[in-house]
């Protein structure tokens, strides 16, 4: 075999699942793993269009100090209440340090109040308290222009794990139909409409566009509550976007345009018309003549040996022939 034609074998994968239970690891702390870099994922060449883990990617997990510890423990996220104890500060100022934006929630979910509770890293946690020029942020009275900003109502929380999970799905895209699918996830169906104002462009973009992450049925106060999190609100953060988007279009459309189903049919019958089309046959047309009188029924003959003869009259008529006709008296 020439070495143009040698090709090195494809590497062995497995599923999330499989990965997870191997790794020690819960579905959940394995998609954080993913979300964070920390476990590297390859697209499924088989077609089912999801992310697949190679064979290496595991032994190198598993041969790391403190597996599997120190991967979980990289990946476990923490409430308000339990984060406050972990950096032994009160509730109240932990939810201010969120809400300035100095910790940023890797993630949320839904209670059964349809209550929004967020989720932080405990390792973020730990070295936000661990740095110096954090200390005065912790104990004492908090600073007057961060004061204001609370008072004026500021709440960075969804914005900051919006751009957090921006930057999720960005590593995640394949190309640049992906990264333009990824920036129209957190605009308004309206907003995507006004910059993608072609129809065919924004249906594909539309078909890389990531889903709000899943809570409650669709179209329930959940999902709706759900996509407001998931939506740009700020106008400096809309209008990044859209910037954003409309670059990452311009490269995707010289790249490779996005598919047109009208284009498709024009070719069809551009191809169909430069075929030779094949002669005619001619036809001659002549007058029609006087129409021929019908011809008689034909009337079988008794001679004829191929026809059955004719049958003996019966009933009242046979009588009267056998009697013949009656004598006239005078």
């Amino acid at each position: 075999m020439s070495a143009s034609t040698f090709r090195p074998p494809r590497p062995i994968s497995c599923t999330p699942a499989r990965a997870a239970r191997e790794l020690g690891l819960k579905r959940s702390e394995f998609g954080l793993a993913v979300q964070l870099g920390h476990i590297r994922t390859v697209p499924d060449d088989g077609g089912g269009g999801g992310r697949r883990v190679e064979r290496a990617e595991i032994d190198r997990l598993r041969a790391q100090e403190g597996f599997p510890e120190g991967l979980r423990d990289r990946v476990r996220v923490v409430g308000t209440a339990e984060g406050a104890a972990l950096m032994e500060i009160p509730a109240g100022r932990f939810t201010r340090l969120a809400r300035l934006g100095l910790l940023v929630p890797l993630n949320f979910y839904l209670n059964r109040y349809r209550a929004v509770v967020w989720l932080y890293l405990a390792e973020e946690l730990r070295n936000f308290t661990a740095g110096a020029e954090n200390a005065h942020l912790l104990k004492g009275r908090t600073p007057e222009t961060l004061r204001g900003q609370l008072e004026a109502g500021v709440d960075l929380r969804a914005r900051n794990w919006r751009g957090r999970h921006l930057g999720f799905l960005l590593r995640q895209a394949e190309d640049s139909w992906a990264r333009a699918g990824a920036l129209a996830a957190l605009l308004a169906p309206v907003e995507v409409a006004d910059v993608v104002k072609d129809p065919y462009e924004r249906a594909h973009v539309n078909r890389f566009r990531a889903a709000p992450p899943g809570q409650g049925a669709p179209g329930s106060p959940s999902a709706h509550l759900t996509e407001r999190i998931m939506t740009a609100h700020d106008t400096d953060e809309i209008e990044w976007l859209r910037s954003e988007l409309t670059r990452a279009i311009g490269e995707a459309r010289a790249l490779s345009p996005a598919p047109r189903p009208a284009a498709r049919r024009v070719a069809s019958v551009t191809r169909a018309a430069a075929r030779p089309i094949a002669p005619m046959a001619r036809t001659v047309t002549r007058p029609a003549g006087p129409a021929a009188p019908p011809s008689p029924p034909s009337v079988p003959r008794h001679d004829d040996p191929g026809q059955d003869p004719p049958r003996p009259a019966r009933g009242l008529r046979a009588w009267l022939r056998r009697r013949g006709p009656r004598p006239v008296r005078v």
